[in-house]
Order: C-alpha cells, then structure tokens, then sequence
C-alpha cells in the first residue's frame, strides 16, 4: 500500500498567467497521485521581498524560481534564500537558455535549470529529481552548462587578479558564498576568526562593498568564485 506524500510549493514568478500555468500543471500531477505526492502551492511571489516573506511565513520545502523579477532578478533571490538558509530545494524555470545565465543560477544555490518552454514536459521530472537531493539539468542544458564551467574557472582567475585578490582571499570568498559563517569559515582554512575578519574587510575593499551581501552578490555575477 502507497503512502501519500505531500510536497508544499512557494512560485516566484511576475508573470501572473504563467503562474496559473504552474499551478495548474502542479494541480494536475496531485490529481494523478503520481509517486503517492501531492503537491500543494502554498504561497505566490512576484518579486524578491514578497518571495522571503512567504518562505519565513510558510517554509515551502521547494521553489519554482523566474529568473526575471520585479525589481529585481532571479540571482538576488538565490543570494537572499541562502543568507537566510533556505533548507529546501530551488527550481529555476527561465525562459534564458543562455550559457551565463545556468552557470549563475546554478552557482547561486539552484537545484535544477529548465527551460520555460520546456517546463510541461520536464517539471515533474525536474521536481522528483531535486526531491531526491540531486541535480536536474536535462540534457540541452548540461553542455551548455558545462562549457561555461570550464569558461568560468579560466576567466574566474583572470577575475580575480583584476581586483588583486589573493588565493587566499578567493578560498574565504568562496566560503562566504556557500553561507558559511565567519566561524565555519576558520574552521574550514584552519585560521582564527580573527584572520578571517581581516581578509573580509580587504574583500570588502577591493571589491567597493560593504557587506556580506553585497559581496556574495558580486562574486556571483562577476564570476570571482565558482562551484
């Protein structure tokens, strides 16, 4: 005998009708039981700040994320969720097939990538893939986002040395982006919490920031740091 198995789900998503879209695919996976789940929407976003409210308020253990926001993009909301660190699994649904843009999303803390207009054919795949703690990225997506990886870890250095950061500095960067606090850290470069600070404050300045966020933000989209 099956158990029933629900999965509650936040959409992150300016666009009104494709929202409904989702929620109607999602309505009818349910109706079909398909795996003992049923997915229940808990909550809709169209922008950034409405996105973090509902996660606090609601805890969706997935979401659907555009890459596209009011206001805003897709890769400040992967910034915010992990500085608040969301548990649970991002599933970006981008109309951008763009090389760039799988690399960041998938940098940033995305689950999976697929494309908008391939989203009826893929979603549940995609959705039990990243269930299952894995990495979804059909199959036109991986070389396209294998070629920018193998792009990004050359042009990542060259990056790097532009705004003078040390290797050092470039292992605390990356550990910043993964949230790892200044604690974790020293205990990851096996340095004092002292050490660690000093290197975040020549961070900050070589980079004109003046906070965490700030600076994960632009490692992201300048490609100073890479998974």
């Amino acid at each position: 005998m099956s158990t029933q198995q629900q999965l509650s789900v936040l959409i992150v998503d300016d666009d009104v009708q494709f929202r409904q879209g989702l929620k109607t695919l999602l309505g009818f996976y349910s109706m079909e039981r398909k795996n003992g789940l049923s997915i229940e929407v808990v909550g809709e976003a169209s922008n950034v700040e409405q996105a973090l409210k509902l996660v606090s308020s609601q805890q969706p253990e997935s979401i659907l994320l555009d890459m596209e926001l009011a206001g805003s993009d897709g890769i400040a909301a992967l910034v915010a969720l992990r500085e608040m660190s969301y548990p649970g699994k991002i599933l970006v649904l981008s109309g951008h097939q763009e090389e760039s843009w799988i690399f960041r999303a998938m940098q940033a803390g995305a689950s999976g990538y697929i494309f908008k207009n391939h989203v009826a054919m893929q979603l549940w795949e995609a959705i039990n893939t990243i269930r299952r703690s894995e990495i979804f990225l059909p199959i036109e997506v991986v070389s396209k986002f294998f070629h920018r990886f193998q792009a990004e870890a050359e042009s990542s250095l060259r990056t790097s040395q532009k705004f003078h950061l040390t290797e050092r500095e470039r292992e605390v960067l990356h550990w910043l982006t993964q949230g790892a606090s200044n604690e974790e850290i020293s205990q990851h470069l096996y340095v004092t919490v002292a050490t660690v600070k000093a290197h975040l404050t020549s961070i900050f300045n070589k980079l004109k920031v003046t906070s965490r966020t700030q600076a994960i933000v632009v490692a992201v989209k300048l490609g100073l740091v890479y998974t």
